[in-house]
């Protein structure tokens, strides 16, 4: 077994004081906070609100990748039902107990953000997120901290030729390293006692750290880490609805993300390039979301415009499937037969409900005989065809 470079970083003496350079983090804090900004003008002037389609597609995207970064897939469809339900809509999607949990945590660590963290909302957090006691087919500790005497180490590579990335403290430990991260995680939070000066986003990030740098859970603890990231960032910026996924950001940047992490696991107490790269990762995060927003207004002016709402069920799903895939996104263009396999219509079916988009404008055509090709007409999508090659009408 190959152990890396030590001191891991709460073997130094002075742990847990993480510093930053104010000064080097001041230009990527200047950015994030703009694009935060623009991010929520366009909020303001959608209309998106807690309950709004942006908000809800945010928080799935938020559950579906948390649980991807640690290697796991979840339904989308029962993600959905679930968020759905824990924003008192009506939905009747399938029930998967621990999706529930982990929508139930992070539900919890926006909107609940103003309550104090303590040790038994964070053992409830973990249990939420294995109901049946288990992680896979392997028992584990839940609702309580670890226990166990064997080292909690982060390990990769076949058996006899493994690396060990990080060794977190040993168990016995774990209560008073959590009770000193709680204290301060209470203390810089807005209106706590600290006199610290410290940027909320450079809190977030430190306090993601810290967490999993202790690693106090048998199991669960990147998803619960990625929570308090999201419970400091909403006491911090107090947005009102979660308009974005950090998550999303991360997983993107899976492998980086955990150099990123483990560098500083192993370094000293002066983690300011941590708190750039989190910092970057936050305003890319802002940024995808403003993105979704003016897709979601494209999405908006589309359906109002050509009523959607009152078209046959066959021609919304496959209208709403071409704007969700964007310019260009759906590969080839539409022909009758992808109509056919999309809503198991006939063929004559597929041809007259296409020659009837095309004429009420919801559709253009390229080509002709077979290779005509369908594309959703919104303006300024290209679908990278030239406009010579468009007309109106099949």
């Amino acid at each position: 077994m190959i152990v890396r470079a030590r001191p891991w970083n709460w073997l130094r003496a002075d742990w847990p004081d993480f510093v930053y350079d104010e000064a080097a983090v001041s230009a990527g804090l200047a950015q994030a906070y703009r694009l935060h900004g623009v991010m929520e003008g366009k909020a303001a002037a959608l209309g998106f609100t807690g309950a709004s389609d942006v908000a809800l597609d945010s928080m799935a995207d938020e559950v579906l990748t948390t649980a991807a970064i640690e290697g796991e897939r979840l339904s989308l469809d029962a993600v959905r039902s679930s968020v759905m339900r824990r924003m008192g809509l009506e939905a009747s999607g399938p029930i998967d107990r621990a999706v529930d949990g982990l929508v139930a945590v992070v539900h919890d660590a926006t909107t609940a953000a103003g309550t104090p963290l303590d040790e038994d909302r964070l053992c409830r957090w973990q249990s939420a997120l294995f109901p049946g006691g288990t992680s896979g087919l392997q028992r584990i500790a839940v609702g309580r901290y670890r226990s166990h005497e064997d080292p909690m180490q982060i390990i990769s590579g076949l058996p006899g030729r493994e690396v060990v990335h990080y060794e977190a403290p040993p168990s016995a430990d774990v209560p008073g390293h959590m009770a000193r991260f709680i204290g301060w995680f209470n203390d810089t939070a807005p209106g706590g006692t600290s006199s610290a000066s410290l940027d909320g986003l450079a809190r977030a990030a430190i306090a993601h750290l810290w967490f999993e740098s202790i690693h106090p859970f048998e199991d669960g603890n990147g998803r619960i880490g990625r929570a308090l990231v999201d419970m400091a960032v909403a006491q911090h910026l107090s947005t009102p609805a979660r308009l974005f996924s950090l998550s999303r950001q991360l997983l993107e940047r899976r492998a980086d993300y955990y150099d990123q992490l483990n560098r500083c696991q192993r370094g000293g107490m002066d983690v300011t390039g941590w708190v750039q790269w989190f910092i970057q990762q936050c305003a890319a995060a802002y940024s995808a979301a403003s993105t979704t927003m003016d897709e979601a207004l494209v999405k908006r002016r589309f359906a109002e415009q050509h009523g959607v709402a009152g078209l046959p069920e066959r021609q919304r799903k496959v209208l709403q499937r071409l704007l969700d895939d964007g310019d260009g996104g759906f590969v080839g263009g539409l022909n009758a037969e992808k109509y056919m396999k999309m809503t198991g219509a006939s063929k004559a079916t597929a041809t007259r409900d296409l020659a009837e988009m095309v004429k009420r404008g919801q559709l253009r055509t390229t080509g002709a005989g077979k290779a005509l090709r369908y594309y959703v007409n919104v303006p300024g999508w290209t679908h990278g065809v030239t406009m010579d090659e468009c007309s109106s009408a099949p």
